[in-house]
């Protein structure tokens, strides 16, 4: 697992599980008659997080607030470049970790739909070489596998040590050496997401290990795994003969008018690209080669875009998918005896489900970004963060949290 997103993505979710029972916005704006109390909202929570951003714990963030209509708030606070004063915005650009996969799942029912991709198939039925557990050879990996972190194939050091690419080549700073790990590889070894994941997986291959492959059977327990999320992309990518980040810009942002989002610096606003710090340090931008897992670049006002299509999916009104495929994607996917103990918990395609609170989403969290993205089933509200700030300040979580909660008025 990505040491700092492991951290993150567990934290997260311990406090979720206290607080996630909160997005219920009563903002009305369906007439003019309630201009006033629409107002006295929003002003209320700019009044709120204003206060929250004094603490400065973190530099620039953005928040929003949806349901299945529209955007009922979206706004950034602090700057996206402390140095030239430069604002963080709704429209503000950053890499949003982890709930990236999502993006994977809405791509893979997509592919399932066009009878490109079956759930329960091998993947190697896809892929352009063979996966298996050496364990149990005789067992297969399947797509839903990958999709519910069930495929037994798990994240590695050597992982760690080789899927961030140094973008720029910057020299890290001693005072940022405990992100070193993430900067001592080379743009020059940026390379195709097959290229890479093939080194991965493949024995013998150079960046191979035994301890890719838990010793248990392919579907018998969840373990969070950022490789297979990349090889179910992968799946995507050979399933449907079109690169997937051409995949999911035809079928997912170009419908949702998600007009700033993009998997890969060299196709984003650069002007509109948020620095990224851990406290009052720079950290230089990296490029992940499993993209897919964590990668995507957007800004609050395009993820709420998608947010509110996850919603209304739920509902079964979605755009992109029909309602079957959102039903697939919603519904609890594993047997408590995969869940590992996990109580009031589930999974549906690479999406969480926290049971006793209502709520479905996701966490991310790299170096200088950390990110949340819930909506309640009940209320059909949801609610987003995101932020370009690592910090080392004992009230940092706090006050992460007291945004978070803020977003519930």
């Amino acid at each position: 697992m990505r040491t700092i997103k492991s951290i993150v993505n567990n934290i997260v979710f311990l406090v979720l599980l206290l607080t996630a029972n909160s997005c219920k916005e009563n903002v009305k704006r369906d007439n003019s008659s309630v201009k006033t109390e629409t107002h006295i909202a929003t002003d209320s929570i700019t009044s709120e997080i204003e206060s929250l951003y004094d603490k400065e714990v973190f530099n620039g963030f953005a928040v929003s607030i949806v349901d299945s209509k529209g955007i009922i708030y979206n706004r950034g606070f602090g700057y996206a470049d402390v140095e030239k004063k430069k604002k963080y915005t709704e429209h503000t650009l950053i890499n949003i970790a982890s709930i990236s996969k999502v993006f994977i799942a809405a791509a893979l029912l997509k592919a399932e739909e066009m009878a490109l991709v079956d759930l329960d198939e091998s993947i190697n039925k896809y892929l352009p070489f063979e996966v298996k557990n050496p364990n149990y050879p005789n067992d297969l990996i399947t797509v839903r596998q990958l999709a519910t972190h069930t495929s037994s194939i798990v994240d590695t050091d050597i992982y760690m040590q080789t899927c961030y690419v140094n973008k720029d080549d910057i020299p890290i700073g001693e005072s940022l050496k405990r992100y070193e790990l993430y900067y001592q590889n080379s743009s020059k070894n940026w390379m195709p997401l097959a290229e890479y994941l093939k080194k991965i997986l493949q024995k013998d291959e150079v960046f191979y290990e035994d301890s890719t492959f838990a010793k248990r059977k392919p579907g018998a327990l969840r373990e969070y795994s950022n490789i297979g999320a990349a090889l179910c992309a992968l799946v995507i990518e050979y399933a449907t003969d079109k690169p997937f980040s051409e995949f999911t810009k035809t079928y997912i942002f170009e419908p949702l008018n998600m007009a700033s989002t993009t998997w890969f610096f060299e196709e984003a606003d650069s002007t509109n690209y948020s620095k990224l710090y851990y406290d009052g340090e720079v950290l230089p931008y990296y490029k992940i080669l499993s993209y897919p897992d964590g990668g995507l670049i957007t800004s609050s006002t395009d993820l709420s875009k998608f947010l509110i299509e996850l919603i209304n999916g739920y509902s079964g009104h979605g755009s992109i998918l029909d309602a079957d495929s959102y039903k697939e994607f919603f519904k609890s996917q594993l047997e408590e005896s995969a869940l590992g103990g996990k109580e009031n918990f589930n999974v549906g395609l690479f999406i969480d489900k926290e049971l006793a609170y209502n709520v479905i989403g996701h966490t991310g969290g790299d170096p200088g970004t950390n990110t949340m993205m819930f909506f309640n089933i009940e209320d059909k509200k949801g609610r987003i963060l995101i932020t370009n700030t690592d910090s080392k300040k004992e009230n940092s979580m706090g006050t992460m949290w007291e945004i978070w909660d803020a977003l519930k008025k």
